[in-house]
């Protein structure tokens, strides 16, 4: 006997207007049509996807479209496709089609492909409306939700965009199944940084219910994905352009993509892995400032090395630069305001907040220590 499907989780982000709703459960793909329908004007749509997922799953969304018309342009797996090139292919394919501003755009795939067509959207007609349809787990508890896209610069990354929202996000928990391990503990990095900037019994029971999760438990996944976007959601209502709470958000990010840049926005170092190791190195800062006990930071890295992740700089394969460069390059980061940056820091798990006057010298110390751990 088939197991039957459970009910989806809806998650609203209320923003007057321009409200939407997250869904968040298995099998949303297969009725993509049912759930897009009431959005559309006409029956058609334009999807933006990545090459990697369309040969997965676009047969899958176009059967899930039922009775409704889709034209699909892949674009080439990797961050490298979040520039100016694709960007411009993508536009100009959207344009091609005669998208108009009563017409929708579907972001099909992860994070890149959500920012890059999320920006497409806002820009093109000067804004047409689109939904998330996040491949991914980092896509579907981050990117997929808040309105920010954009593509990169070879300044940095993210420095070129604007806040758009979708109207509808689909997170179908099924299709987590078919990501590659690296690939979904990458996500979990942002899973994780929901515990540690608001909800500390949300981090508990990811320590109990991680493997689980990991493992491929389909209703613990739809659990830690309904926590960390509810989270998010709140977040978003209060603060939608990052002008105060919506910065808690970046916790490790920081340190992040000065790591990225250091890499080369390669396949050495995946956002998330990023992301759950500059969380690591925040709270060890915090411990430094001693803004919080020795014990926070111990046991973030212990729950992130029990669930594979990487952690620390010695875990990233290959050079990387000393600690002045990796200072200079975060100070390229979209946070650094009147050129002084912004750090999440924590008091506790849990217990996050935005500090605008830490030492450089202070980071400047932590990075010197933890390059010389590798």
């Amino acid at each position: 006997m088939t197991e039957p499907i459970p009910t989806a989780d809806t998650v609203a982000v209320d923003l007057g207007p321009r409200r939407y709703e997250i869904r968040i459960g298995r099998g949303l793909i297969a009725r993509a049509g049912q759930e897009i329908a009431p959005l559309l004007h006409r029956p058609r749509v334009a999807v933006l996807t990545e090459e990697r997922v369309a040969a997965l799953h676009l047969d899958r969304l176009r059967a899930g479209l039922a009775g409704i018309e889709m034209e699909a342009l892949a674009l080439p797996a990797g961050e490298a496709t979040k520039g100016w090139p694709q960007f411009a292919r993508a536009v100009d394919w959207l344009l091609e089609r005669k998208v108009e501003r009563s017409d929708l755009v579907i972001a099909f795939g992860g994070g890149v492909i959500g920012d890059l067509a999320g920006f497409a959207a806002a820009v093109l007609r000067r804004g047409v409306r689109f939904v998330q349809i996040p491949t991914t787990l980092l896509a579907q508890v981050d990117s997929s939700v808040g309105g920010k896209t954009g593509i990169n610069s070879v300044h940095g990354k993210n420095l070129i965009g604007a806040f758009h929202q979708p109207s509808l996000v689909l997170a179908d928990i099924d299709i987590l199944a078919t990501l590659p391990a690296r690939d979904f503990l990458s996500g979990y990095g942002e899973v994780v940084k929901y515990g540690l900037i608001g909800d500390a019994a949300f981090f508990a029971w990811l320590e109990t219910h991680g493997p689980a999760l990991a493992a491929g438990d389909s209703a613990a996944r739809q659990e830690a994905v309904r926590r960390s976007v509810a989270m998010k959601a709140r977040i978003v209502e209060r603060d939608e352009t990052e002008t105060g709470d919506r910065a808690l958000l970046n916790l490790g990010h920081t340190f992040c993509h000065a790591l990225e840049a250091a890499t080369g926005y390669s396949d050495r170092l995946l956002h998330g892995e990023g992301v759950a190791i500059g969380c690591a190195l925040a709270f060890e800062l915090s411990q430094r400032l001693g803004l919080c006990s020795q014990e926070a930071p111990s046991r973030v890295r212990a729950h992130l090395r029990a669930m594979g992740l990487r952690c620390d700089l010695a875990d990233i394969p290959g050079e990387l630069p000393p600690a002045e460069t990796l200072l200079a390059l975060m100070a390229q980061d979209k946070k650094v305001v009147d050129g002084r940056l912004r750090f999440i820091l924590a008091r506790d798990i849990g217990a996050a907040f935005v500090a605008e006057d830490v030492p450089p010298a202070a980071v400047r110390d932590l990075l010197a220590a933890a390059l010389a751990r590798r």
